[in-house]
């Protein structure tokens, strides 16, 4: 076992990590006040070459793999988790899908300018009763010649107000059992009948963008089916499953951040003559946060590694996104003990990191349906 980064994928990590350091965080905090989505900082992004790093070169990428995909993921989310988890979702979800599933013809009208950072992309799956249970999709897409007329809704929907293509689910027909069969279809976001609102206000990654998208008798060709018609169920699952590694780097990186923000704020304030770094109720915390920040990101690298050598991966996504999401709760949590009175204000940023974080138990699956996974995994 070699747990050394490649040459490729260490500049990859100081590149993207001078980027957040001079670019991002300098605004991280007004990001998150103002609950605004930073385009300016997107189009830099893209023009880095980040948006297209797990992709051939081929279709716009940069024929990177998916271990410097997360790389990248932590190294933002440790300076804003709003950033991180919007590049997260714009890559994994916006993108992702057209790279594994889409035709040939498919990538390259979409995913060549989603990988070369020209446009975003949004992926539509979670409805307002349908959440963990994907399955429950209410919206439909009814065939009419050589189109599909698609109805519905889709709500806390990752950068769907600035995406130039959306990806939603819709069931498309019933088998023999009764049993809805879903597709994924390609709806461009200017398409007659999409209407596209973003009115949540969020607790944290409050400048990610979230979006509601009602659809009303939106007409696309049968063309627009991602791959084959009725293969939509098997394509988010595995979509997710890639998402959660993903989720679990941004997970890392916003522990990260709160761990060094918790351990220089240790080292400076006194208290009955030394630094709070000296007492052993808070290096104990520390430690703890240290393990768990370094445990987290081995499973993370883990989950990507064996992605990428084309090996089973389902089961250490779901446990890479289930430890670093919790550990990323917890790490802030204890960042904020740290620093007392101090932790509560905005302006030591910690208290936005937890607030961040928590979502991270949430999307992409929350803990509860982790565990279930994992369990599925174990033969229960």
């Amino acid at each position: 076992m070699n747990f050394e980064l490649t040459k490729e994928q260490s500049m990859i990590k100081k590149m993207v990590r001078d980027f957040a350091e001079n670019v991002i965080r300098p605004r991280a905090i007004e990001i998150d006040t103002k609950a605004e989505f930073p385009e300016d900082i997107f189009k830099q992004i893209g023009e880095l070459g980040l948006l297209g790093i797990p992709f051939p070169e081929e279709y716009g990428g940069s024929g990177g793999d998916t271990l410097s995909y997360a790389l990248a993921v932590e190294e933002i989310a440790r300076v804003c988790g709003s950033t991180g988890l919007s590049y997260a979702a714009a890559v994994s979800l916006g993108a992702s899908p057209f790279y594994y599933f889409g035709t040939e013809e498919q990538k390259e009208k979409y995913l060549k300018p989603l990988a070369e950072g020209k446009v975003l992309g949004s992926f539509g799956l979670t409805e307002p009763n349908a959440g963990s249970d994907a399955g429950g999709t209410r919206t439909t897409a009814i065939v009419d010649g050589d189109h599909y007329i698609i109805n519905g809704e889709k709500c806390f929907i990752t950068n769907a107000s600035f995406a130039k293509v959306l990806i939603v689910t819709a069931v498309t027909a019933k088998g023999e059992n009764g049993k809805k069969l879903i597709s994924s279809i390609i709806v461009p976001t200017d398409t007659e009948g999409v209407t596209i609102t973003s009115n949540y206000d969020k607790m944290g990654v409050r400048g990610s963008d979230t979006a509601e998208i009602v659809l009303e008798n939106v007409r696309v060709p049968r063309s627009n089916v991602l791959g084959e018609e009725h293969k939509g169920f098997n394509q988010f699952l595995s979509t997710l499953d890639g998402g959660r590694i993903s989720i679990a780097a941004l997970g890392v990186g916003i522990a990260q951040g709160a761990l060094e923000k918790a351990l220089a704020y240790a080292k400076e304030r006194q208290q009955f003559g030394q630094p709070i770094s000296k007492f052993q109720a808070i290096q104990f915390k520390l430690a703890d946060m240290a393990m768990e920040v370094e445990l987290a990101r081995n499973m993370v690298h883990k989950a990507a590694w064996l992605k990428d050598q084309g090996k089973p991966f389902g089961k250490e996504a779901a446990f890479a996104k289930l430890y670093a999401s919790e550990t990323a709760v917890r790490t802030a949590n204890q960042a904020i003990q740290i620093h007392g009175g101090y932790g509560y204000m905005r302006e030591y940023e910690v208290e936005r990191y937890l607030r961040d974080a928590k979502l991270l138990e949430i999307g992409e699956g929350t803990s509860e349906v982790q565990r279930v996974v994992i369990a599925r995994y174990l033969g229960c």
